[in-house]
């Protein structure tokens, strides 16, 4: 066996072949749906439904009825701009990444200027 010398890190997946490589692994949409229940006390009238949808879809590529799992994520992230704090941010990234659109970072509350 020949001994690979590398600087990167990221080489040795080179070297050591694809089989390798760490899988991406999410969380069933039916598991998180069941977090943002718990999480998200009073869940927005919007959002309910899509909620509701979620609950009964393992991945992204299955289907709800006649829609995609990849809608029913996209409606339910576009009615949870009522839902608040680091659970929801960490959650709503979870599934941006799963749908493949960016992730969302929370800008730190201002500072209040205090008078004079």
């Amino acid at each position: 066996m020949e001994m690979h010398e590398t600087k990167n890190p990221t080489d040795l997946f080179k070297v050591l072949g694809e089989m390798t490589k760490p899988e991406k692994v999410e969380r069933p949409l039916f598991e998180i749906a069941r977090e943002i229940r718990k999480e998200w006390k009073n869940v927005y009238f919007g959002a309910v439904p899509y909620l509701d949808a979620m609950s009964t879809l393992s991945t992204i590529n299955d289907k709800y009825y006649m829609d995609s799992a990849d809608s029913i994520v996209r409606y339910f992230i576009s009615n949870a701009d009522h839902w608040k704090g680091d659970t929801s941010l960490r959650i709503l990234n979870e599934l941006r990444v799963m749908i493949g659109e960016d992730i969302k970072v929370k800008a730190k509350p201002r500072k209040k200027k205090k008078k004079i």
